[in-house]
């Protein structure tokens, strides 16, 4: 059983355990809710001391590693142009979106005021910056005290100007820092993975806790939560179909045959490297040529998850509006740049890491409780696969794009129509 199933399974026991006490046995509910709660925060505190450095280093290294792919040529320039771009549009789109599908399918009232209520004594509330006071503090007067108080995008301002500096510098100690702080993120990731193996116990303390305090409505907010996070990336999946057509004029039935082996396989694996191989085979039948499919898939996968800015927003905006957090245009825009940059400097590590290091410096920014991320961790899995289906599937669109505008496509090297089918594509004209 991977330790993902084990964290599942922790948080359905849990939640039944703590309803069926509440209802049988209420007193002794209570007691062992007091004990389960502190081992529950506990092991959260775990991860929320891992998230400083790792998101500095992820910064630096992910901001070092795009300096390096831009000097890798034209293809390389033009695939690194539409990761960037996608990337931004990918954050809006859960901006807008979430707040929308909340707004028609709202968490059933029931559910959000007990959760609320059995969570009641451990998040607190931020207070959401103001405006005028964002502008004031966005560039630190000191970074240390900044990074010490939990201030999240002063921090990161601060680490990608330090970062971009960094590229300047010569060879040897431009290399020499870079892997100084790759070395920082490698131990902070063996540390969360360590914490990450007591994941199921904490979780389960949570889970009774919320169980206890909140019955049954439990499931069916964590069930609503799947749903709204899964249809924003699915959304963000959606949109591979017409940047295909558009970007790289390939028809969407032409796109939907290739990209479906590729779907299969992400859903089946939810890892976009593992899928690498065939993305590439089902590129070149779509007419991409061999040496751009080779440059830019490889930094789609290194540099790239599409549905990253969405859908960790979308977990956050979902829990500000589990708490009552109302944010205001400033505070989106915020939230906008933050899971940009979270996300590309998170792109290379497993999903559970990834969903602590991603979300939780979008939730620090905004004032957002990060209590709650220990509980949503326990399902990441399902929403889970639509991230790597739709990471997939933007992977292909956007390598066929640059295929496209860099004249790369075997169909304009042999001169052959957009639409003509890759069984075709053999022959010359």
């Amino acid at each position: 059983m991977s330790n993902a199933t084990r964290i599942l399974v922790a948080l359905v026991i849990g939640l039944i355990l703590g309803i069926a006490g509440s209802s049988m046995a209420p007193t002794l509910a209570g007691q062992v809710a007091d004990v389960a709660d502190p081992v529950g925060n506990l092991w959260l505190n775990g991860l929320r001391m891992t998230i400083v450095p790792l998101v500095v280093s992820l910064l630096i290294t992910g901001i070092a590693q795009t300096a390096e792919a831009a000097r890798a040529g034209r293809v390389a320039g033009r695939a690194l142009a539409w990761i960037l771009t996608i990337m931004g549009l990918s954050a809006v789109v859960g901006a807008v979106l979430t707040p929308l599908l909340l707004h028609f399918f709202p968490m059933p009232a029931e559910s959000a005021n007990a959760l609320r209520a059995a969570l009641s004594a451990t998040p607190a509330v931020g207070k959401v910056p103001p405006f005028a006071d964002f502008l004031r503090a966005i560039v630190p007067t000191n970074p240390i005290a900044a990074a010490a108080n939990d201030a999240i995008l002063p921090l990161m301002i601060f680490t990608g100007v330090f970062a971009f500096a960094l590229t300047r510098l010569p060879d040897e100690p431009r290399r020499l820092l870079t892997q100084f702080f790759s070395a920082i993120a490698d131990a902070m990731i063996v540390v969360i993975h360590w914490v990450l193996r007591l994941a199921p116990i904490g979780v389960f303390g949570l889970a009774f806790v919320v169980g206890a305090r909140s019955g049954a409505a439990a499931f069916g907010a964590l069930l609503h939560y799947v749903v709204i996070v899964a249809s924003v990336g699915l959304a963000i999946g959606l949109c591979a179909y017409p940047l295909a057509r558009f970007g790289a004029n390939i028809g969407f039935a032409r796109f939907a045959r290739a990209i479906a082996p590729v779907q299969a396989l992400a859903i089946s694996t939810q890892s976009s490297l593992a899928c690498l191989p065939l993305m590439v085979e089902k590129s070149e039948d779509l007419g991409v040529s061999e040496g751009t499919a080779g440059v830019s898939l490889p930094m789609a996968v290194a540099l790239m998850r599409a549905t990253g800015p969405a859908m960790n927003l979308a977990v956050a905006l979902y829990v500000a509006n589990w708490f009552g957090v109302h944010l205001g245009p400033a505070q989106y825009a915020v939230g906008i740049v933050a899971a940009m940059l979270t996300s590309m400097g998170a792109v290379s590590l497993p999903g559970q890491v990834s969903f602590v290091t991603s979300i939780a410096p979008i939730s620090l920014a905004l004032g957002i409780p990060v209590e709650p991320l220990a509980l949503l961790i326990a399902v990441e899995t399902l929403p889970d696969i639509f991230r790597t289906l739709g990471n997939a599937m933007m992977d292909v669109a956007m390598t066929a794009t640059v295929g496209r505008q860099t004249g790369t496509m075997t169909d304009l090297i042999r001169g052959e129509g957009a639409g003509s089918d890759s069984r075709t594509q053999s022959s010359t004209t």
